[in-house]
């Protein structure tokens, strides 16, 4: 059995990747509210080391310089989108409404972006990264396939190019209303979210036919 001396130097690198990760997470989310509150264009590292409460020098010991740092960030927030929209662009069964599948949908990705709000203001700036850029143009591609997919079981009989137009609508009503919906808090906010639902599913209704079904008493709309 190893003695006690070589256990704590075994111990010891893994104590001081430790720290690092909290200090990277401790800078990255210093750098998302910086990034939010004021563009990535007029951030600096002096900024998100102050946000931070560490000195310029500790954070180049991690960073060399703002764009790694966004990087860093649009990395990881970009896996996490890839989890949410897994998770909320499945197929669904013949059972369910399209108003169930729509609201299902938008609820997890107006969560993300709430809990995330930094992900809009990186991807859709414009004066991002260029590694950044081309990742989430990568993302975009791989979220209308998703988007597809869904459409897929909700208009089984649409034809492949019918599926892809219907998709890009999809997507870019939803950009739109997000930006809306970010725009405002509490109680408008919701009513923002109530909204887009609205037009996502009175977009889609007339090609889903029966399928469509109304949840009126929880929309608080009607047609």
């Amino acid at each position: 059995m190893p003695d006690t001396a070589e256990n704590q130097a075994k111990e010891q690198p893994r104590r001081r990747q430790a720290r690092g990760e909290r200090r990277i997470a401790q800078l990255l989310e210093a750098a998302a509210t910086v990034f939010c509150s004021s563009g990535y264009t007029a951030a600096s590292t002096n900024a998100i080391a102050r946000e931070a409460g560490v000195s310029p020098g500790t954070l180049y010991q991690f960073f060399p310089n703002k764009e790694a740092i966004a990087i860093e960030l649009g990395d990881r927030l970009m896996h996490e989108m890839r989890d949410t929209y897994g998770e909320a662009l499945a197929p669904v069964g013949p059972a369910t409404t399209l108003e169930a599948a729509v609201g299902a949908a938008v609820d997890r990705f107006i969560a993300f972006n709430c809990d995330h709000p930094v992900f809009f203001a990186l991807m859709h700036g414009p004066d991002i990264p260029g590694r950044i850029a081309e990742e989430h143009d990568a993302l975009h591609v791989t979220l209308l396939a998703r988007i597809e997919d869904l459409l897929s079981s909700l208009l089984p009989d649409a034809s492949p190019a019918d599926l892809s137009r219907t998709a890009h609508m999809c997507l870019g009503l939803y950009k739109a209303g997000l930006e809306l919906v970010l725009g405002h808090e509490g109680a408008e906010q919701e009513a923002y979210v109530r909204e887009l639902k609205h037009v996502l599913v009175r977009y889609l209704e007339p090609l889903t036919g029966e399928r469509a079904g109304h949840e009126e008493a929880s929309s608080g709309r009607t047609p």
